[in-house]
């Protein structure tokens, strides 16, 4: 059994390189093949003269073929050097690392928002009745079909202007600041999430409660407590697990609304004006650095699952 969880982990491990491979030729080719021209982004917005766009071309590389600049960047990427930016003259590393640390921490306080909320709300829908069943499928529904920036307009106007508990603007100064500042843009990135597993849970602890062996272990006395914990919430971790990896993945991919809401420094909104601005390596770094925390996160999901239950993989080989 354990030559079995080992092998599929290397095997996810050896699946997990091939797409980060495969994503950084999609990135790189992918942005040279869009409309519009970098030199411009290079001359700062003024006409360059011949001199000016001759000199560019030779300093970044531009006359070369495509594969060859794509060996180069990824030569640099292996090494650390990310290159420079072309809007802002500084390295791309010094200029995303700072955006990164505001989006890990808004990233980090909505996944403890939707564990709490999410994963608590889906315990009580599965085991307190009917009645609480219904009113969380309702809330959730709800919850599901609004908008992160609807979500930050009614946040915005509830708690920041109406109540004024929490700041509109800004990731604040560090600290308890910052953490005051990222509440209102941790809401409303987490509803539509907190919905989502909310009803995976919910479905995934119905689904053991009326399970052959629970029936078996209700049967045999064992008391309604140790039978959640052992035979029921235990089995469905996992499959929340799986579903949890995914969306955390995804939220920093979707944390680029919740930044341009509230004014929030991030990747997201670096992005979004990166791309707008044709600044490649900015994009180039930002748009691989997702993919790699997507693929990094799904694979940490895997493994969390197959350490839990080892039969998700024997049962994912027979499938």
């Amino acid at each position: 059994m354990h030559t079995l969880v080992i092998r599929t982990l290397l095997e996810r491990l050896g699946g997990l390189l091939l797409t980060l491979f495969l994503s950084s030729v999609v990135i790189f080719s992918a942005l040279l093949l869009t409309p519009g021209d970098p030199i411009a982004a290079l001359a700062g917005g003024a006409k360059p003269n011949p001199e000016l766009i001759t000199q560019i071309r030779a300093e970044y590389h531009l006359d070369d073929p495509i594969w060859l600049r794509y060996v180069q960047w990824l030569g640099g990427v292996m090494s650390g050097d990310f290159g420079r930016s072309f809007v802002y003259k500084t390295d791309v590393l010094d200029l995303v690392l700072p955006r990164f640390g505001v989006t890990f921490q808004l990233v980090l306080l909505t996944v403890v928002f939707i564990l709490i909320f999410g994963v608590g709300s889906g315990i009580l829908a599965a085991t307190r009745g009917a009645v609480v069943d219904r009113t969380v499928a309702m809330v959730t529904a709800l919850g599901m079909a609004l908008p992160t920036f609807v979500v930050a307009i009614l946040v915005i106007w509830i708690f920041a202007k109406s109540l004024g508990w929490f700041p509109v603007f800004g990731e604040g100064s560090g600290g308890l600041d910052r953490l005051w500042h990222l509440v209102l843009p941790a809401v409303s990135l987490s509803v539509m999430f907190i919905a989502y597993i909310s009803r995976i849970t919910r479905s995934s602890l119905v689904a053991q409660l009326h399970s052959e062996h629970v029936e078996t272990a209700r049967v045999r006395g064992i008391p309604r407590g140790r039978i959640f914990r052992v035979h029921v919430f235990r089995n469905a971790v996992p499959q929340i697990l799986a579903i949890s990896g995914t969306t955390v993945a995804g939220l920093f991919a979707a944390a680029a609304i919740a930044e341009q809401a509230f004014g929030l420094g991030g990747i997201g909104s670096l992005l979004t004006e990166a791309a707008a601005r044709k600044d490649l390596p900015v994009v180039q770094l930002v748009s691989l650095l997702l993919v790699t925390i997507f693929v990094v996160l799904n694979a940490v999901a895997d493994v969390l699952s197959a350490v839990i239950d080892p039969n998700t993989v024997t049962t994912g080989r027979r499938a």
